[in-house]
């Protein structure tokens, strides 16, 4: 069943009304017609299993059927600190961290990372990870569009995620299996996890000392060196299967 987000205000008792862009998808590409089923969110808690009652011009009006009291999000908020890659690898990693979960994803600007936005760019990328995210949470049905942003430096990041419940660190010279799987075993439901990934070249040693300072725990990701659009994705992996009952 095909999801669409939509804003709180336009969601009623018993009635709802689609406006924007996926009027045009749902009634000239989707075409649909009154009396399918589609469900719908409002980006944050509510989700609604919705019948198309009628066109308007510029709407669809839907009456609501049930609300969807099972959801899709996981039961903890994991946070992705992704350390800015090069060319269009941010898009890749967004579109799948959100398919895997993640709550929200905050692009870094490591010392490493060989990207270098000014505001301008900056904010031209953002509106394009926004709308990834949006794309990838309508697709795995997600009920939350995941927020991407704003670009920090390291220190704001690990300064930002510092008051989070677990804070993973995957580091190349990170060693111990079992403790890592201590670690992720800490894990749990209602928690803020933040997960802090490289860019291409790693994080340099005063990064690592800073983040220990914070509480960060490093931890590795097997004996592989994985990509940095690798790595997010088996660490949320992981914490998916961890929380998922």
């Amino acid at each position: 069943m095909y999801l669409f987000f939509v804003d709180g205000q336009e969601i009623g008792e018993q009635e709802a009304r689609i406006t924007g862009s996926d009027v045009n998808h749902i009634r000239n590409v989707l075409r649909m017609k009154p009396g399918d089923k589609l469900r719908i969110s409002d980006g944050e808690s509510r989700c609604y299993n919705c019948q198309i009652q009628a066109f308007e011009e510029a709407a669809v009006i839907l009456s609501l059927l049930s609300r969807d009291e099972d959801g899709t999000e996981l039961p903890a908020r994991i946070v992705l600190f992704q350390g800015l890659p090069k060319g269009d690898k941010m898009e890749f990693v967004i579109q799948k961290t959100v398919e895997l979960g993640a709550f929200r994803i905050v692009p870094v600007a490591t010392r490493r990372s060989v990207v270098r936005l000014d505001e301008k760019k900056a904010e031209a990328k953002l509106r394009r990870w926004s709308a990834i995210s949006e794309s990838a949470a309508k697709q795995s049905k997600r009920t939350v569009v995941p927020e991407v942003g704003p670009i920090l430096s390291f220190k704001q990041a690990v300064d930002m995620a510092a008051g989070f419940d677990v804070k993973l660190f995957p580091y190349e010279h990170a060693e111990g299996m079992e403790e890592t799987r201590q670690i992720l075993s800490q894990a749990a439901s209602g928690m803020e996890i933040a997960v802090f990934i490289g860019p291409e070249g790693g994080f340099e040693e005063e990064e690592v000392e800073y983040a220990k300072t914070k509480g960060f725990l490093p931890i590795t990701l097997g004996r592989r060196i994985l990509r940095t659009e690798t790595a997010g994705m088996a660490l949320l992996s992981a914490l998916m299967f961890q929380l998922e009952k």
